[in-house]
């Protein structure tokens, strides 16, 4: 038998280091791969209840083809984890949740989490339980089951012959045996039905290398990405009802003086119709930069914001006011790869961004890229660069200057 082979995985911070998940590969009899489970392995997370999160955190946001491509997907869950908003960030159809015991299992317990493993089930997910589920305790559970693992490390053989059969009068699970080390007992299973395996004989556990988004960067890079597809209100809404302080945010803003209104705004629904799709845009963009990963300092932030707003106003001078505010996301965004310590050009790629705008932040093409190269000579004093880029948009130095200390007096004001 082969190990599954290793996938190049890298994702974006936490604030720090790397997290590694581990996958192993789930076999048929015929050898083939039909899932991987996944499972944290990252020294820096000690918590259990913090191996969902980092999984689905990576799954909603690398796409599950950079990992199992279009395998099922096993997840190490804990009770705690299973009703966190992450899970709504992923397609649940190839997802499998593999459901822990519980730790003493009293009856009680047991139908007090049932709810929450049926509505998980209603909403598209598989469930996959131990071999315990087979319990007395757990008959609530076995209705459930699409999957049970027979843990074949502590199981004997002739427990493992009861179990199959009372598994298959009993319920419809599909049957996995699990930790698998040698030919005879892979030979023993599947002379008793057992149609699905996982073990060291098949192929031992590859790590990959994955970095995620802290939660309040998650969820800002979906906004953005709905807002940019012109998503309908309700789509942005729930995603805005994911994040409190992102909620929080609009609303202090929506009902600040600077807007004017006669009226307090009291629901998000109201607060994105009022505010619109390009200043909802606008907004996210900006509270992306605040956001700080861990690895940027405070100032890249304002950097970006002064940045973003020095070519909108020089892009005002050469173009349309909506060709300007693609200008100023071409500046804002120049400096994701400091803001999310991740290369720009995987940065750029967690964003739907139009493709002129993409070359511009990329490769500095077309009269934004142009713009980008002015903006940076402007904060570095490349006299040369600031020259020639502003030789070729037909921008005078006193343009250009008036415009940079417009922008700083913007930067300081919205960052007050």
């Amino acid at each position: 038998m082969t190990a599954a082979m290793t996938m190049p995985y890298s994702l974006t911070p936490a604030g720090g280091e790397g997290a590694m998940i581990a996958r192993q590969a789930i076999m048929n009899g015929q050898q083939s791969v039909v899932g991987y489970e996944l499972f944290n392995r990252s020294r820096t997370l000690h918590t259990a209840a913090s191996d969902v999160t980092l999984v689905f955190t990576a799954l909603s946001h690398a796409g599950t083809e950079e990992l199992v491509g279009k395998m099922l997907i096993f997840v190490n869950c804990t009770h705690e984890s299973l009703s966190g908003g992450h899970l709504d960030l992923v397609n649940p159809d190839k997802v499998v949740l593999e459901i822990p015991p519980l730790g003493h299992a009293a009856t009680d317990e047991v139908h007090a989490r049932l709810p929450i493993l049926t509505e998980l089930q209603e909403r598209g997910f598989h469930l996959a339980f131990g071999h315990t589920v087979l319990q007395s305790a757990y008959a609530p559970w076995l209705p459930l089951a699409d999957y049970i693992k027979l843990d074949m490390s502590v199981l004997a053989p002739d427990q493992v012959a009861v179990l199959i059969n009372y598994a298959g009068r009993h319920s419809q699970a599909e049957l996995i045996a699990e930790k698998i080390e040698t030919a005879q007992q892979y030979d023993k299973v599947s002379t008793l039905g057992v149609q699905l395996f996982q073990g060291f004989w098949f192929s031992r556990p590859t790590l990959v290398q994955a970095k995620v988004l802290s939660p309040a960067q998650a969820t800002i890079v979906q906004l953005l990405n709905l807002v940019r597809s012109q998503a309908d209100a309700e789509a942005i809404e729930d995603v805005l009802k994911k994040d409190a302080s992102l909620a929080f945010n609009l609303m202090r803003l929506i009902n600040s003086a600077g807007l004017g209104l006669t009226r307090e705004i009291t629901s998000l629904r109201q607060a994105i119709m009022l505010l619109g799709l390009k200043k909802l845009f606008r907004w996210a963009a900006l509270l992306l930069t605040a956001v700080r990963s861990g690895a940027a300092a405070p100032a890249v932030g304002q950097t970006a914001v002064v940045r973003g707003r020095l070519m909108e106003l020089l892009a005002l001078q050469l173009q349309s006011p909506e060709e300007a505010d693609q200008a100023f996301v071409v500046g804002l965004f120049s400096l994701l790869d400091q803001l999310l310590g991740m290369p720009l050009a995987d940065a750029v790629g967690l964003l739907a961004l139009p493709e002129a705008t993409a070359q511009a932040l990329l490769h500095q093409r077309g009269v934004h890229g142009t713009l980008l190269v002015l903006a940076q000579a402007c904060e570095s004093g490349d006299g040369a660069a600031f020259a020639r880029a502003a030789q070729a948009l037909g921008l005078s130095s006193e343009q250009v200057n008036a415009a940079h200390l417009q922008a700083i007096a913007w930067g300081d004001a919205i960052a007050a």
